[in-house]
């Protein structure tokens, strides 16, 4: 049977996380954020809430991922933990709506800051607003991100040295601009120390922060990618914990700093009144070129997050495959190419499906509600695997170790519950998803029980 090359290095794997990680939430979600908590620091606290919740499933993700480095991530590590029912539910509920509504969401935002660069295509996204669009009237902008989410899909089916490569070529451009974008921020002197004490009426309380929370780690999602290509790092014991730990403290300076320059030139009512944060904060100190210039920054930072989440998500079908619990051409490897061709295949499409439907806010709450439920349970895999398999070698060992998995999972638990009661709608529609699982569970492993 043919197998995936390792041919990611340190720097591939890196650039994955932080590549995948900064997409478009950074530029959009801290309106939804003061609307829901009210103040700059009470922004700038969640921010931090979400990167340390982020960093504590990396660092337990870096004792799974150096123990078990094969394709699939999360998909490995609940198979081994609780058998392969939950894994297939992962993978299944990845490739329906997870991954797949990610690189949707990703492409659509796009599309929209390419028309905010290009002003004669506003007209046709007039009737929408961003972040909450309504995808089905974007009839030209639908067509542009399925054109871009098949290029990409094509770029990773030729090899995962070339889109790797992309991937560590467009992170570092992409850090570089918004590093510009921060510094201008903090140094142009045009901003009020003040702005940090200004306010707007917001939701406030315990379901203000849990919405808050819900949309940082939004723009935070992605920090565990890097495990859904572990079959395809280099000395995976020593790089993939690196990856993870190095590349998520990456992501959260990187995001302290932007929200410090956002809420410095801006007060809290400016950020409550941007659809588009980085863009009014650069137009307040460049005018319409330094609007124009966040909105490229902002394309080249979602191109990233786009070709890392086709590059990663799709090894997770891909594994699932391989056991014999999806469609057996999924777990085919092309034999030129050496990867997994037609996982590639189908999650392109059917993520160029789900860009005809849905909005941006819609997709992003059905995504963190699906996901976190899986993250929850394969962070606590990491004890049970203690326990059920010591004879595992771990090369790496998760830092604060039980206390960091035990503490990402009561809180996973606290915002599953609270936006379950906020949002119940789009929370049994996760659900669902999930459940219709269930039966496609039953098949497969039939099929695996007859074949053995």
């Amino acid at each position: 049977m043919s197998e995936l090359k390792r041919d990611l290095g340190l720097w591939s794997a890196a650039a994955i996380v932080v590549g995948t990680v900064i997409g478009s939430g950074i530029f959009i979600v801290p309106k939804s954020m003061v609307l829901n908590v009210g103040s700059p620091g009470m922004v700038l606290f969640v921010f931090l809430f979400g990167g340390l919740l982020s960093l504590a499933g990396a660092l337990t993700y870096a004792e799974l991922a150096a123990m078990l480095p094969e394709a699939g991530g999360e998909y490995v590590y609940l198979r081994e933990a609780y058998g392969p029912m939950w894994a297939f539910i992962y993978g299944w509920t990845q490739l329906l709506v997870a991954k797949s509504a990610s690189i949707a969401t990703l492409a659509t935002g796009f599309y929209l800051y390419l028309a905010n660069f290009f002003p004669v295509l506003e007209h046709v996204i007039a009737s929408a607003t961003f972040p909450l669009v309504g995808l089905v009237e974007i009839r030209n902008g639908q067509m542009f991100a399925m054109v871009l989410i098949a290029s990409l899909g094509m770029l990773n089916y030729f090899g995962v040295r070339i889109g790797g490569n992309v991937q560590v070529a467009v992170t570092i451009v992409k850090v570089a601009a918004i590093a510009a974008i921060i510094l201008v921020g903090l140094f142009a002197g045009v901003g009020e120390v003040s702005n940090f004490s200004t306010s707007v009426k917001s939701v406030g309380g315990v379901s203000g922060f849990f919405a808050a929370l819900v949309a940082a780690l939004w723009a935070y999602d992605g920090w565990n990618n890097v495990s859904m290509v572990a079959s395809e790092v280099k000395d995976p014991q020593r790089n993939l914990p690196r990856a993870l730990i190095l590349g998520t403290l990456a992501v959260m300076a990187i995001y302290m700093l932007a929200n410090l320059a956002y809420f410095y030139v801006l007060p809290a009512e400016g950020v409550a009144n941007s659809d588009r944060v980085a863009g009014e904060m650069m137009r307040r100190i460049f005018g319409a070129s330094g609007a124009a210039a966040v909105s490229v920054a902002a394309m080249i930072s979602i191109f990233a997050a786009l070709n890392g989440s086709i590059l990663t998500g799709a090894r997770v079908p891909f594994a699932v495959a391989r056991d014999g619990l999806m469609w057996p051409s999924l777990g085919k490897i092309h034999p030129r190419y050496f990867t997994p061709a037609n996982s590639i295949v189908v999650l392109s499409l059917w993520s160029m499906v789900i860009v005809l439907t849905g909005g941006y806010d819609f997709l992003f709450n059905l995504v963190i509600f699906s996901s976190w439920i899986l993250y929850g349970m394969a962070t606590a895999s990491v004890i049970v695997l203690r326990r059920k398999r010591p004879d595992l070698a771990r090369p790496y060992k998760t830092i604060g170790y039980p206390v960091v998995p035990i503490l990402f999972v009561l809180v996973t638990i606290a915002l599953l519950g609270q936006t379950f009661y906020d949002k119940p709608g789009q929370s049994m529609l996760g659900l669902l998803i999930i459940l219709l699982g269930l039966p496609l569970y039953a098949h497969w492993s039939r099929q695996v029980k007859s074949r053995g």
